[in-house]
């Protein structure tokens, strides 16, 4: 009886994790770039308990959720009409150089200046080889070409690389937008058949209403689940009392 406690414990965790991932989805439905977290369930640990009639029945201890990576599905492109922003079509990524010294990989394309004339990320990482604008050249001076490079008039002031991995959904989340290259996803390399459209951004490809209908069947699988505790709980009790008498 107490295995029900404890599969019925762990389904409410289970709803719980995807409770909160959908709620993050649902919280940067405006962010550039952003991709839907893909949420997994899983059996828990299974034990081989006699029936009646004498038979062996393997028995579960619930189940678990945990987020198993991102959608690779592309948002919608959204123009902005700045012209130091930049969409990715195509499967790929812009590189980055943190505070840290390492090399985080983002799709938000929303691009800006830093004191230097760097073109960085919103959070101030310049970009990956860098590329800075010489002083006089003001934003609307630069164009972006498809395969990233950057010029003002006819200097040319680099070129902003597309990179891809592997498998994109081992890549580790970091917040912000941004990821690290893992073991499971593989090195960073030159994305093939990607390109940038100037002046857009690719809005997040979280779904809202499928969220929002993933959220309310997760609202309805927790309650259940507590249900079912409070319905082992009392005939725990009633147990406890027949076997007092």
């Amino acid at each position: 009886m107490l295995q029900g406690l404890y599969a019925a414990a762990s389904g409410m965790e289970a709803d719980q994790n995807q409770f909160t991932a959908i709620s993050n989805d649902l919280a940067n439905l405006n962010t550039p770039g952003y991709q839907g977290e893909e949420i997994g369930f899983s059996d828990l640990l299974y034990s081989s308990g006699g029936n009646s009639t004498g038979t062996d029945l393997a028995t579960g201890t619930g189940a678990a959720a945990t987020v198993i990576g991102r959608s690779q599905t592309a948002g919608d492109l959204e123009q902005t009409g700045n012209p130091l922003d930049v969409a990715i079509n195509g499967d790929g990524y812009l590189e980055v150089r943190r505070s840290d010294g390492s090399v985080g990989l983002t799709r938000n394309g929303s691009l800006q200046l830093d004191a230097k004339g760097q073109l960085t990320d919103t959070s101030g990482n310049p970009l990956v080889p860098p590329i800075t604008l010489p002083k006089g050249v003001e934003p609307s001076d630069v164009t972006i070409s498809a395969n990233g490079d950057v010029t003002a008039g006819k200097q040319a002031l680099g070129k902003i690389q597309i990179v891809n991995v592997p498998a994109p959904n081992q890549l580790q989340p970091d917040g912000n937008s941004l990821f690290s290259v893992t073991a499971g996803s593989g090195p960073a390399r030159p994305a093939t058949g990607a390109t940038l459209t100037q002046g857009a951004v690719e809005g997040s490809n979280v779904d809202e209403a499928q969220a929002m209908s993933d959220m309310v069947n997760a609202e309805n699988s927790y309650s259940m689940a507590g249900q079912a505790i409070q319905y082992q709980d009392q005939m725990l009790q009633i147990a406890n009392q027949i076997k007092s008498q």
